[in-house]
């Protein structure tokens, strides 16, 4: 297959990318370039064609000859939603509307689409699953449930989306973030030795490896259409769902002389334990590979390897909000998160 990739300079995509290709699929990028500086390590694999632009400008010839699009572009993650909700609104939601529907029109017939456990906010249910009330808690979350729905309303016999809802990633990639929470804790425990939580760590969060969400969207994108049509799909492990505590505990015990402490109760009222029952019925080849205790120890050798120091952890790529302020800040981009210059 011919498979449109947008986000693929990205800390999931430029891991995908590659993973498309080796299985066999050719593969064009999409990516505007927000975050290509955020290298650690290894410079990623790029065996593909990349289309330079911003999501919002994708254009119908972009996706000519398509046959599936597995889309990842996007302002990523809650926090970053909170600087723009205009911005937010515009290209999480708007632009992904507009791609979804010139695809429709150029025969594109799959469209796998990355979603967000986060869309189940704090949840009374001890466990939920792809049939419990959603409850946004962050215009992130609200607008990943606003694709979801509108998406779902373009399904037909020609266009066949399927929504997968990533538990919180993880994970060593060749564009590294420290705002997820094993990463940034981990990079905690390396550069200072202590991770001085100012929260009691009380809320449950899943998780879920950044290789795990690139092998369930190939998955998905490789299932027969009877399987993933318009169906929703929760990404993770149930052996996952930690509290945030013992998150920073399995850490602690992975780096050598790390010491952990807890504050008070947590300001983020976000609290959900997910199941994720449905995708290892349906999609029978897929589970997931990486526990926390090997994504700390992935980390670890990571950060090893580079010499991590507090400088990386200032660095403003590898932080998503810190990243699009610098930009705009420097007059790289205009206010509209548009580019100024190269």
């Amino acid at each position: 297959m011919r498979i449109l990739i947008t986000g693929t300079e990205g800390y999931i995509g430029s891991l995908l990318a590659p993973l498309v290709v080796r299985a066999g699929h050719e593969v064009v990028g999409f990516d505007t370039g927000y975050f290509t500086e955020a290298e650690l390590g290894p410079p990623p694999e790029q065996p593909y064609r990349t289309i330079r632009r911003d999501i919002r400008d994708v254009r119908r010839e972009d996706l000519e000859g398509i046959d599936a699009i597995l889309h990842l572009a996007g302002l990523s993650n809650d926090a970053l939603g909170q600087l723009s909700r205009r911005l937010t609104y515009q290209i999480n939601h708007l632009a992904t509307m507009r791609l979804a529907k010139l695809a429709r029109e150029a025969g594109v017939s799959r469209f796998v689409y990355a979603s967000s456990c986060s869309v189940y906010g704090k949840s009374a249910q001890d466990l939920v699953d792809e049939t419990s009330q959603v409850d946004p808690q962050t215009d992130y979350a609200l607008f990943k449930v606003a694709d979801e729905c509108e998406l779902a309303e373009l399904a037909g016999d020609d266009f066949s989306p399927t929504f997968l809802r990533n538990a919180t990633a993880y994970g060593a990639s060749p564009r590294m973030r420290f705002d997820l929470v094993v990463n940034g804790l981990a990079a905690l425990a390396w550069t200072t030795h202590r991770i001085a939580m100012t929260s009691d760590g009380t809320p449950w969060r899943p998780i879920v490896h950044v290789l795990d969400i690139s092998r369930a969207m190939m998955a998905a994108l490789e299932a027969p259409r009877e399987v993933v049509h318009n169906q929703v799909f929760n990404v993770g492990d149930d052996a996952e769902n930690f509290q945030v505590r013992d998150i920073a505990a399995c850490i602690g015990s992975v780096f050598p002389g790390c010491e952990v402490s807890f504050g008070a109760a947590d300001a983020d009222q976000r609290s959900y334990r997910v199941a994720f029952g449905k995708i290892r019925g349906a999609l029978p080849g897929f589970q997931c590979e990486w526990t926390l205790r090997r994504g700390a120890e992935q980390l670890h050798a990571l950060y090893a390897q580079v010499g991590l120091t507090e400088a990386h952890l200032r660095a403003k790529p590898f932080t998503r909000l810190h990243q699009l302020r610098h930009l705009v800040d420097t007059g790289r981009l205009d206010a509209d998160f548009y580019w100024t210059r190269p």
